[in-house]
């Protein structure tokens, strides 16, 4: 019989993140958070999808010494049993989970639970739990990021060597575009130029850490500040292995600088700042510096 690693288990949550890198490491937090507290066993699935097509082990290095804790990629099984009901699979997990859970939540309701002071904690204590999350729906410490997501060896040489390029003061800068509106729309490059123009007033030794998903936005730069921008050479591709990896190597690039200048509704930006312990300003038109 079919069951989810639960055993006789009574009070266990089964975890699925949902989005992008930023999304899905902020919610992992935020289920380990909640069950730490209310002293459950947490079991995290991560699914491939379009959102974010790569598995956990070629991005970070497994958790260690998290007591009740396990966090496995996905196989095939699990995308039946375990996937959000969607039209793309015509609802089908949502029957399965009605038979081997308590209780779930989706996506879709996460955000005005937690914004409704939804006792999680009581929840999640009721027995056998389902959730899938993309939202921060429980609080966390930004040291237990750090203690989450420690990319794999491979990618920390790549960000030790984007590093070994800064100058005695390096600031970062994360613009948002392709498919975010919000980004586009309140932090126009114009905005960005404002801050960088004066941090370059004020500092001789300046160097500029750009991450973006826009090559055009990696050209304007490059014209306006020459060789004190710092960026990767490849092509932005956040739909394969390798580009996911190049979003990690950029996102703890930019939490070794000094300070941040972020994008709009951007939980790129935001994790980028919580993992150094920096700090960050939004980039939005109409903002007095």
């Amino acid at each position: 019989m079919m069951v989810f690693a639960l055993g006789n288990m009574k009070r266990k949550l089964l975890f699925v993140p949902v989005g992008g890198l930023g999304n899905r490491m902020r919610s992992i937090a935020s289920a380990v958070s909640l069950t730490r507290k209310a002293g459950v066993e947490l079991e995290i699935i991560w699914l491939c999808d379009w959102a974010l097509n790569a598995c956990f082990c070629k991005l970070f290095k497994p958790f260690v010494l998290l007591d009740n804790v396990v966090l496995r990629d996905a196989a095939w099984k699990d995308y039946i049993l375990f996937g959000r009901p969607r039209m793309k699979n015509l609802g089908i997990p949502r029957l399965f989970q009605k038979l081997l859970f308590d209780s779930c939540l989706y996506e879709r309701n996460i955000t005005s639970l937690r914004d409704c002071k939804f006792d999680f904690p009581g929840w999640v204590s009721g027995g056998r739990v389902y959730m899938a999350s993309y939202t921060e729906f429980y609080p966390f410490g930004d040291d237990l990021l750090r203690e989450l997501f420690r990319p794999v060896d491979k990618i920390e040489e790549k960000i030790k060597r984007r590093c070994d390029n800064f100058s005695g003061y390096t600031v970062g800068v994360h613009i948002r575009r392709t498919d975010h509106a919000a980004s586009i729309e309140n932090s126009p490059m114009s905005a960005f130029y404002e801050y960088l123009d004066a941090e370059r007033s004020s500092c001789k030794d300046l160097r500029i850490f750009l991450a973006t998903d826009s090559e055009e936005v990696k050209s304007q730069m490059r014209k306006r500040y020459g060789n004190i921008l710092l960026c990767s050479e490849n092509i932005a591709d956040r739909g394969t292995v390798s580009g996911i990896q190049d979003g990690i190597i950029d996102m703890y690039t930019l939490s070794h600088t000094r300070k941040i200048y972020g994008s709009f509704q951007s939980s790129f930006s935001d994790l980028a700042a919580r993992l150094g312990n920096i700090p960050l300003t939004i980039v939005q038109k109409g903002r007095d510096l």
